[in-house]
């Protein structure tokens, strides 16, 4: 299984619910690999406490590898192990952002699919943190994975991007990955008692589009836990926006 956690727009805590996603899938017992494609290596940070020239080599060298196109070569990845029991790491870096023109020049689009084909004989689950655009990772991603979830964190302007986001999501999918599934969309940083999400959210139920019946409440644990670089349910298993986490994992597991 490979997911894609996406969202055009910044901020909306993608990088939180995929590190947090999986993490919880890895204290489950699942052999899982989070794959960072964002250049600002926001996951890598969560998972490792790394940044800058200390991360090591991840995806970025993997696409110097594509690039480079050894004849009868194939591209490696290093795989990182984080301090958390079944939960691995494929790294980014800055370096990200310099190498994406030169590969869409290249049109070396379906590279991470291949590799995503190898890892899944290591993995049970898989998954990818993307940029908040829709670039060539992004896009990458999307073509290789297996379902995508949205998050969405109750403001007008989400709201007003989200139909925008899932057209050209069907729009990708109808042209390179048909089996791709919109698993749901993620309401993030929910206020049960402010007006104004409530409604929003109100509104996106009575479009029938797909909202997941578990919403991640707004909590300073998040901080703390992007502080301690140690996802929640290491952290602080019984907080509730753990649970919270935990019980969004078992909606998706069981309606695989």
């Amino acid at each position: 299984m490979r997911r894609v956690v996406f969202n055009q727009k910044g901020g909306v805590g993608k990088s939180s619910i995929a590190c947090n996603l999986a993490a919880v899938s890895a204290a489950q017992g699942y052999r899982t690999l989070l794959v960072d494609l964002d250049s600002q290596a926001n996951s890598t940070h969560y998972l490792t406490g790394l940044s800058g020239d200390a991360i090591p080599l991840g995806i970025a060298d993997f696409f110097k590898q594509v690039l480079a196109g050894s004849a009868g070569k194939k591209p490696k990845v290093s795989v990182q192990h984080t301090p958390f029991a079944n939960l691995d790491l494929v790294t980014a870096s800055a370096e990200l952002a310099d190498l994406q023109p030169k590969l869409e020049a290249k049109h070396k689009i379906n590279k991470l699919r291949k590799l995503l084909d190898e890892l899944d004989e290591d993995y049970d689950r898989i998954y990818l943190d993307t940029p908040p655009a829709l670039n060539f990772y992004t896009v990458s991603a999307l073509i290789g994975a297996d379902r995508v979830l949205i998050p969405f964190d109750c403001d007008s302007f989400s709201r007003q991007a989200l139909y925008g986001l899932l057209a050209e999501i069907d729009e990708l999918r109808e042209d390179h990955n048909e089996d791709l599934e919109i698993e749901g969309i993620v309401v993030n940083q929910f206020q049960p008692r402010a007006s104004l999400p409530q409604q929003l959210l109100d509104e996106l139920l009575a479009e029938q589009l797909p909202v997941l019946p578990v919403y991640l409440g707004a909590s300073v644990k998040m901080r703390e836990s992007h502080q301690a670089c140690t996802p929640l349910i290491f952290l602080d298993p019984r907080h509730k926006l753990t649970q919270q986490f935990v019980e969004l994992h078992a909606h998706l597991e069981g309606a695989d």
